[in-house]
């Protein structure tokens, strides 16, 4: 099944881990994700359904304080930036 696209779909992670094989299996036991090795060696995933990948990252702190990214997909940034600047709190 081809994956869904559309304005704000989270399409991509990075997960802050302190040891990427250890999360990497955690996750794969625990929520069926499929974990792979990229080219460059790292590792990667693709969530259970195929719709979200990301990767596992060293040098942020691990998800328990902030550190986590979330990439969400947009059908146009300059139309998105116009639209956040909507909801910023002025100075």
């Amino acid at each position: 099944m081809p994956p869904t696209y559309g304005n704000g779909k989270i399409c991509y992670i990075e997960i802050p881990a302190t040891d990427i094989a250890r999360s990497a299996d955690f996750y794969k036991k625990v929520f069926g994700w499929n974990v792979r090795q990229r080219g460059d060696g790292s590792t990667a995933f693709d969530d259970a359904v195929g719709e979200v990948s990301g990767s596992w990252v060293l040098g942020r702190p691990p998800a328990t304080r902030p550190g986590l990214l979330v990439y969400v997909m947009v059908d146009s940034v300059a139309a998105t930036v116009d639209v956040v600047g909507l909801y910023q709190q002025p100075a």
